[in-house]
């Protein structure tokens, strides 16, 4: 049985001692090392090796709330997953060739996962929600052969095929049309496939930036980049797994922080995963915490915030919740306390990027945690803070988030373009793109994307910061902040708004609001211009696109230019 992690306190597999050890957070640090293996595949690590040892051990429950729930086992994620590798290598497909995965959270889903693993293909996953454009774009990028699609996505996939020439198989679930591969065909007669003798830096799967700054690009991860989130998962769900942890997280599974902050690592763990499938609701999510006895779950800021607001004495007496992680967005203070108060529990934030993900966390447990803050360098990653000039800064400082590599997290590269490659790692740092500062504790807390900060009268203006406060106003829904061109300020800071449920809004309101950061924050932060809209613009990781707002502020400095 391959050794998957051996790295001082976390040494670990899934069928040994997984209890984190007593200590600090300092001596956890102090004892890690990295030690790969030679051979590591994904789906050996998240199926074939359970189920040798525990094959009726469950490892996916579906409860959508209208039927009884369903259960996956890891016997037969394992079979499922080798008859589906077998019959996509019957119809051609090798090693290497890309596979995108179009699917909700579900059972196909993560057996077309550990197949495209098995086999050596790259896994492209994909988020139901992109459109025609979205779609066509990072099919035609990765140059996939293959897409695996239910009914939903098919009807977006034809409207692009066209555009599509290395496209050649569209395999279906539940999406009987000619010309298509079924799914569970292909699993039955499947004649069972072995995993691919794949290295740690083997390619497993490209997952695509979330475009805030710019065109997605394709991140190239390798078969390790699981083993490098074991540190963090262990770290911020303090201790996972221990018995009886069973996880939960409405992010899709496209997106690298459904895939490989929840997914994945609980399949190595041996943690069942619930999914639900559709749109996030808070009541419902309430009721399935509560009916499936969620102890972990994986909730970005905007569920968080949703789940405060629909939040009742009941909904939360049901829970049992042990430990929440968070991530993708800054998670507001009052948030942050509203959790701790309300549900007895340390909201563990973490961070990092599609790029190099779970770098920086938080773990109430080892006494890691503070209000406005990420966390600190999780074991295993070294973080630091550079100025322009390259250099480490102090303090207190702000610069550049940056990732000391190698790193087992870390990805391999762009898909096809070396040189954004380069510019993202020179020099032995990976550069985030975000903005940041570390204090004396080693605490690092976020200030903003380098084209989000916002540059007026001379001071360097976070967003995240002044959301956080407008997030505080009881009349405010969901903030964005960005700096808008100005010829005496050179920026000014605008919001755009949407206001709570009910809330009439006006140049009163407006008026408040101003009032309200301006006495919370400074005279240089508070929004000078507020801007009322009825929806945000979000990625599928349910990330602000800051950008779009950007753009409009522009167009409007433009226009007011020419007047």
């Amino acid at each position: 049985m391959t050794q998957h992690l051996a790295s001082g306190a976390f040494a670990a597999t899934p069928w040994n001692d997984v209890a984190l050890p007593a200590g600090s957070y300092e001596a956890l640090r102090a004892g890690f090392a990295w030690r790969l293996p030679e051979r590591f595949n994904l789906a050996a690590s998240c199926a074939d090796d359970w189920a040798a040892r525990e094959p009726d051990r469950v490892c996916l429950i579906e409860d959508r709330g209208d039927a009884p729930p369903r259960t996956l086992t890891y016997g037969e994620l394992a079979r499922r997953s080798r008859g589906l590798a077998a019959g996509l290598a019957r119809h051609g497909i090798r090693r290497g060739d890309r596979i995108a995965i179009v699917l909700p959270q579900g059972f196909e889903a993560a057996v077309a996962h550990l197949a495209v693993y098995r086999m050596g293909a790259i896994a492209v996953p994909l988020s139901q929600r992109f459109g025609p454009d979205a779609l066509g774009f990072r099919l035609k990028a990765a140059g996939a052969r293959v897409a695996v699609v239910d009914a939903a996505s098919l009807v977006t996939l034809r409207a692009v095929t066209a555009d599509l020439p290395e496209l050649d198989q569209i395999v279906g679930v539940e999406a009987p049309e000619p010309g298509l591969l079924d799914f569970a065909q292909l699993v039955r007669e499947g004649d069972g496939a072995e995993p691919a003798a794949t290295r740690p830096d083997d390619p497993a799967m490209i997952i695509f930036t979330s475009g805030t700054t710019g065109p997605p690009k394709g991140a190239l991860h390798g078969h390790r980049v699981l083993i490098g989130h074991l540190p963090g998962m262990r770290f911020h769900h303090e201790g996972f797994p221990v018995a009886g942890d069973r996880l939960w997280t409405p992010s899709d599974w496209a997106w690298a922080g459904g895939l490989l902050n929840a997914l994945l690592p609980s399949l190595y763990f041996g943690v069942p995963v619930v999914f639900s499938g559709g749109r996030f609701d808070a009541g419902e999510a309430f009721e399935l915490m509560a009916r499936q006895r969620v102890r972990n779950a994986f909730l970005p800021a905007t569920a968080l915030r949703m789940l405060k607001a629909a939040a009742t004495p009941d909904a939360i007496a049901g829970l049992a919740l042990r430990t929440i992680g968070s991530a993708g967005e800054t998670l507001p203070r009052d948030t942050f306390h509203w959790a701790a108060t309300e549900l007895g529990l340390t909201v563990n934030e973490f961070y990092g990027q599609t790029e190099c993900n779970m770098v920086l966390g938080s773990s109430a447990r080892y006494g890691v945690s503070r209000a406005g803050a990420i966390g600190k360098a999780v074991p295993g990653h070294h973080v630091a803070i550079l100025g322009e000039d390259g250099r480490e800064l102090a303090p207190g400082e702000t610069g550049t988030i940056a990732v000391a590599a190698p790193d087992p997290v870390m990805f391999l590269g762009y898909w096809q373009d070396p040189e954004a490659s380069r510019r993202k790692v020179p020099d032995g740092w990976l550069l985030t793109g975000d903005q940041g500062v570390m204090d004396a504790d080693g605490y690092v807390r976020f200030v903003g994307r380098d084209d989000d900060v916002i540059t007026s009268a001379g001071y360097r203006i976070g967003p995240g910061e002044v959301e956080d406060c407008l997030l505080a106003h009881p009349a405010v829904k969901l903030a964005a902040v960005v700096g808008k061109p100005d010829r005496l300020r050179t920026e000014i800071v605008k919001a755009y708004v949407v206001p709570a449920d009910g809330v009439v809004a006006d140049e009163k309101l407006a008026a408040a609001i101003q009032l309200f950061v301006r006495q919370r924050l400074s005279a240089h932060e508070y929004p000078r211009e507020v801007a009322f809209v009825s929806e945000m613009p979000l990625t599928t990781s349910g990330k602000i696109i800051r950008r779009e707002f950007r753009n409009r502020a522009l167009a409007e400095a433009e226009a007011a230019a020419l007047d």
